[in-house]
């Protein structure tokens, strides 16, 4: 593996030095950090980190290698990565390669040797920067303002970016022992599923498969009236990056589905959601990202640790409550994690209960998306049981 110099600079003017590993080269991004201890390969290929630049603050990170079965999309998504120290020894019987070797064939930048703890301190008491990763011999300051002169997360529609071109048919089924719960009356029907793609992790069509969903994905581009022609059972509205706000589309089609079909949105999904009601979302200062976050079930009265990706929120104060009501709250910073419609077969969570990685707690939630299907009723606080 060829080591060089490597220099990661945020738009404060703040820079860290360290060795390269991965591709070469120079890659512009919104800085972000992760707290999960374990998943590196699922989080890189997320969808939702596209056009970020990720630290992981687990300061160990290639021990395991890479394989091809833990991956959640087609190919590496983040922009560049950060970490503190990368083994490029990796020891496990399902390893292929090396992650340097996989990153460098995808052409992502990794930097180690720096002090991703101080790093991690910034980002939380700044918020999210942009940055550049660069293994070139550039001027700083000349280096400073090509960062300030690069885009923001803001305004951006990155959810048609990495969408699908076409709709295509899942047929991938999660075998694991979690996936093996009693359904309940209608447990032997096949339930047919449209499901938007603006980023969507493998594991969630995974999941909703093993609870014996037929799935279609279509594009984030796909009109309301062709989903309806397909005459799914429920609709189910992925994960994706960017600013749920500029995937207007999107929205509109979300708006024109209200009361259709049954709906499940899961992160982007939600926000998308909570736009389709006449909603509101804003930036978070640093975002939610790891595996290990407390949040609060208001129907079960229960507490779930999840794994969260995300960099926008939901307005709760936007929503109207004679029709939508809150049903989950982040216990870190008391933000909007999901609602639900008080009299349509509609909800939606802004973390991600298919984990990979993270706590299955919230896996529930699936099945509860199949007794709206099979009822075509409302979320009832005795179906939301963790």
């Amino acid at each position: 593996m060829n080591r060089k110099h490597a220099i990661l600079l945020l738009e404060n003017g703040v820079s860290f030095e360290g060795r390269s590993w991965g591709a070469e080269g120079e890659v512009f991004g919104e800085v972000v950090f992760n707290t999960s201890m374990s998943g590196y390969q699922e989080i890189y290929t997320d969808p939702s980190y596209r056009g970020q630049i990720v630290t992981l603050t687990y300061p160990l990170i290639g021990n395991y290698g890479v394989n091809l079965e833990d991956i959640e999309s087609a190919h590496p998504q983040v922009a560049g990565v950060v970490v503190r120290e990368y083994t490029q020894e990796y020891s496990n019987f399902r390893s292929s390669k090396s992650l340097s070797h996989w990153l460098g064939e995808a052409g992502i930048i990794g930097i180690d040797g720096i002090d991703t703890r101080m790093l991690t301190r910034m980002i939380r008491t700044e918020g999210a920067m942009r940055g550049v990763l660069s293994t070139l011999k550039s001027n700083e300051e000349e280096l400073r303002q090509r960062v300030l002169a690069s885009p923001a997360m803001s305004g951006l529609d990155l959810a048609t970016g990495v969408s699908v071109s076409e709709p295509y048919d899942w047929a991938e089924v999660d075998q694991t022992p979690f996936a093996l719960v009693p359904l309940g009356p209608g447990a032997d029907r096949t339930y047919s599923v449209v499901a938007y793609d603006f980023g969507i992790k493998r594991n969630i069509l995974r999941r909703l498969a093993a609870y014996g969903c037929r799935i279609t994905v279509v594009p984030a581009t796909f009109p309301a009236e062709e989903v309806l022609r397909l005459d799914p059972d429920g609709i189910f509205l992925s994960n994706g990056p960017g600013d749920p706000a500029a995937v207007r589309e999107a929205i509109r089609s979300i708006a024109a589905l209200l009361g259709r079909r049954p709906i499940f949105g899961i992160c982007l999904g939600h926000q998308l959601l909570a736009h389709a009601f006449g909603g509101k979302t804003f930036k978070l200062k640093f975002g939610h990202r790891g595996g290990n976050h407390p949040v609060k079930n208001h129907l079960s009265k229960k507490i779930e640790i999840t794994s969260q990706n995300h960099g926008f929120a939901v307005d709760p104060s936007s929503l109207d409550p004679s029709q939508l009501e809150i049903t989950h709250t982040n216990l870190y910073d008391l933000t909007n994690e999901g609602f639900r419609h008080r009299s349509l077969p509609i909800f939606a969570v802004q973390y991600h209960p298919e984990a990979s990685p993270g706590p299955h707690d919230s896996d529930y939630l699936f099945l509860q998306f199949l007794t709206m299907m099979r009822t075509g009723e409302p979320v009832s606080a005795d179906d939301a049981t963790a």
